[in-house]
C-alpha cells in the first residue's frame, strides 16, 4: 500500500497499466505492508544510485542531493588535487574530480567504491601527517636528561616480583628519557596487568635525578587511589607524593601549590586541577595521565607544556586493536604489557536472562554473609537521570536483601559525597554498591568478588570487560553476572565472548568487529579529529599505504613546503585546528 501526501500532483504523474519501481521506508501495519511518500521511475528509467545523506528538520536528503547537484556542475575542468600523481598512480588512487562526481552521483557500485577508496586513503593520509608531524616536533625538542637508571634499585623496593611486562614497559620508558629527547610513549595494558607499578618505577627514576613528576587522572576517586597505592610504593624511599584535586578546600590547595613550587613535594597525582595556571613545579621532567581517552591531546600537551622538554607516559587500560592504536596515538611510541602477575584467578562469566535476577540477588547475599562485597551496575536511564535509576534501584535491593548494607553511587553526586561512598566501600562498610559506570576505571577493593551488571546489552564488549575488572582483584574467586533479556545476534555475540574469554586485547579486537570505531570508543574523547568517509573496519590496507605515504613525505620534506604537497599541508592544517589538536599549528 503506498501514501501520498499531494494526490493530484502524483496522478499526473503516474500512468495506470505502466510499471513502477518504488523506493521508501517499508513498514507493517494491520497486516499490510505500507510506504509513505515513496520515490518513484518507470521501470527500465531509474537513475541507479541514489545518494542519502544525513537529514536535519527543513533539510531533506533530497533537497541536499539537489544542492550537490548544482555544485558539482560548478567545478572548474581542473581542480588541484592535492595527492600528488606519482602517489595516485602508485596506490591506484583516481583524481579528485573523479572522486567527488562519483561519490555523490555513481554511475554503478563500482565506479562509487573507487571513489570512496580515493577519499578513503585522502583523509587517513592527512590524518597520518598531522599525527607524525606531531611526534618529529616533540623530537626536534632537547629534553630534561636522564643520567642513571635508577629501576633495579626501585625493583628492590617492591613487596612483589614484577612481571617481565611490566619490567620491559619500564626499561622501555627510561631509555626514552634518557635518549635527548622529550619521552611520548603509551603503556596499554590488560585490567590488573599493573601498570600503576611501572608509573611508580617512572617517577622514581626521574625524581632520583633531581626533578619532579606529576599523574593526571579522570576523577576524583582514581586520583586518591592513585595517591594512597603511590604513596604506599615510594614512601620507603623518601619521596613525598602529594595531592591536588578540586573538591579540596582552598587552604589545603594552597599548601600544596607552595609544596611543589618550592620542590618539596617530588610527585603530585590529581585531577584536572593540574591544568591550572597557577600550579608551577620547581622542575618538571615527568607528565603521566592515567586512562587516556579520557583526556584530549591539548589536556595532555597543556600539562606537559608546564615545563619545557617535560617526558610524558599515558596509561590506558582500554587494549585497543593495534591498528587502531596506531591511527589514533600515531604521535606516541607504545609498551604493551600483556602479562598479568601471578595469582590472579580468572573471573567466572555467566549471562542469564532477568527471570533468574532473584536467583543471582540470593548468590551475591551468600558471598555477604561470607565477608565479601559486591558491585551492581544500572545503566543510566534515557535522558541521563542515572540518580533515579541508581537510587530506585539500591531502594527496592534494600527491600529485597534487608540484611546487607547497600548504598548508592550515581555521576551527579559532589565529589567528595562519591569519594566517602568509595572510602566506606573500600573499609568494608558497605555490603552492595549499586552504581552507573562510575566505577568502571581503576577502583581497587581486593574484597570485592561478584559483579552483576544489569542490561548487559547496553554496552560494549571493551567496557564489560573494564567493569568486570573491578572484581577478582584478591584472592577469592571471583564473578561478573550479565543479565539481559536482548535476543538480537549481535547483543548474543557479545555475551557469548564476554563468558568464553578474559583477555582484554582479544575483546577489544571483537568490540571493533562487532561495533566498528565510531561507537569503541563511546562518546569521542580522545581529542582527534572525526573519520568522515575512512572506515576502520574494511580500510586497515588503505590505513597501513597512508602511513607509509605519510613517513616518506615528511622524510623527503618535513614541512610539506614543497609546491606538490602544499595541498596536504593546508588540509592537514585545518583538519587538526578543527579538532584543537597541536598539529593545527605550526
Amino acid at each position: 500500500e503506498l501514501t501520498f501526501f499531494n494526490n493530484s500532483y502524483i496522478q499526473n504523474l503516474l500512468s495506470s497499466g505502466t510499471c513502477y519501481l518504488f523506493y521508501g521506508k517499508v513498514n507493517r501495519s494491520y497486516g499490510k505492508y505500507q510506504m509513505a511518500a515513496p520515490a518513484f521511475a518507470k521501470d527500465g528509467q531509474h537513475p541507479g544510485l541514489r545518494p542519502i545523506y544525513p537529514q536535519t528538520k527543513g533539510l531533506s536528503s533530497r533537497i541536499i542531493e539537489s544542492a550537490v547537484k548544482e555544485a558539482l556542475h560548478l567545478l572548474p575542468d581542473t581542480i588541484r588535487d592535492p595527492i600528488p600523481q606519482e602517489i595516485r598512480q602508485q596506490y591506484s588512487l583516481c583524481e579528485l574530480r573523479y572522486a567527488l562526481e562519483n561519490i555523490h552521483q555513481p554511475k554503478d557500485k563500482e565506479s562509487m567504491e573507487i571513489a570512496r577508496r580515493r577519499l578513503a586513503f585522502e583523509e587517513l593520509l592527512v590524518l597520518q601527517l598531522g599525527l607524525l608531524a606531531m611526534k618529529n616536533r616533540i623530537r626536534e625538542k632537547s629534553s630534561f636528561p636522564i643520567q642513571q637508571n635508577f629501576l633495579e634499585n626501585f625493583w628492590e623496593l617492591l613487596p612483589f616480583s614484577p612481571t617481565n611486562a611490566q619490567k620491559r614497559a619500564a626499561e622501555e620508558a627510561v631509555q626514552d628519557m634518557q635518549s635527548g629527547f622529550p619521552m611520548n610513549r603509551l603503556i596499554q595494558g590488560d585490567v590488573g596487568s599493573g601498570k600503576t607499578a611501572v608509573a611508580a618505577a617512572c617517577c622514581y627514576t626521574v625524581i632520583r635525578n633531581g626533578m619532579q613528576a606529576a599523574f593526571m587522572a579522570p576523577t576524583d576517586i582514581l586520583a586518591h587511589q592513585h595517591y594512597t597505592s603511590l604513596t604506599k610504593l615510594l614512601e620507603a624511599a623518601g619521596i613525598r607524593v602529594g595531592l591536588l584535586t578540586g573538591s579540596m578546600k582552598a587552604k589545603e590547595k594552597a599548601a600544596v601549590k607552595a609544596d611543589i613550587a618550592n620542590g618539596s613535594i617530588s610527585l603530585l597525582v590529581g585531577t584536572h586541577a593540574l591544568l591550572t595556571p597557577d600550579v608551577q613545579f620547581q622542575r618538571l621532567g615527568l607528565v603521566i595521565t592515567d586512562e587516556q581517552h579520557r583526556f584530549g591531546v591539548n589536556q595532555r600537551a597543556a600539562l606537559a607544556e608546564k615545563s619545557k622538554g617535560t617526558h610524558v607516559l599515558v596509561m590506558s587500560a582500554t587494549p585497543i586493536p593495534r591498528t587502531l592504536a596506531l591511527m589514533i596515538y600515531g604521535d606516541l611510541d607504545i609498551s604493551v604489557m600483556n602479562e598479568l602477575p601471578p595469582g590472579r584467578q580468572k573471573i567466572q562469566t555467566f549471562c542469564i536472562d532477568t527471570g533468574k535476577r532473584m536467583r543471582a540477588l540470593h548468590f551475591l547475599q551468600k558471598h555477604v554473609h561470607e565477608g565479601r562485597q559486591a558491585y551492581i551496575i544500572c545503566p543510566a536511564i534515557e535522558g541521563g537521570n542515572d540518580k533515579a535509576s541508581v537510587t530506585e534501584y539500591a531502594q527496592h535491593l534494600q527491600e529485597v536483601l534487608p540484611d546487607c548494607r547497600i548504598a548508592a553511587l550515581h555521576g551527579r553526586m559532589k565529589a567528595k559525597d562519591k569519594d566517602s561512598i568509595m572510602e566506606q566501600f573500600s573499609a568494608g562498610k558497605i555490603d552492595i554498591l549499586v552504581s552507573t559506570t562510575v566505577v568502571e576505571v581503576g577502583v581497587d577493593v581486593p574484597n570485592a568478588v561478584d559483579m552483576l551488571i544489569e542490561n548487559a546489552e547496553q554496552y560494549g564488549l571493551s567496557q564489560l570487560h573494564q567493569l568486570r575488572g573491578r572484581v577478582g582483584r584478591g584472592s577469592y574467586q571471583s564473578y561478573c553476572i550479565l543479565i539481559t533479556n536482548a535476543q538480537n545476534d549481535n547483543a548474543r555475540a557479545r555475551m557469548k565472548v564476554m563468558c568464553e574469554t578474559s583477555n582484554g586485547f582479544t575483546i577489544a579486537e571483537e568490540d571493533l568487529k562487532l561495533r566498528g570505531p565510531g561507537d569503541f570508543f563511546g562518546q569521542r574523547q580522545h581529542g582527534l579529529p572525526e573519520l568522515k568517509i575512512a572506515d576502520m573496519n574494511s580500510d586497515l590496507a588503505v590505513l597501513k599505504n597512508a602511513q607509509e605515504v605519510a613517513k616518506k613525505l615528511l622524510q623527503q620534506d618535513p614541512p610539506l613546503e614543497e609546491p606538490a604537497h602544499r595541498g596536504l599541508r593546508a588540509e592537514v592544517r585545518q583538519l587538526f585546528a578543527e579538532s584543537g589538536s597541536p598539529a593545527g599549528s605550526d
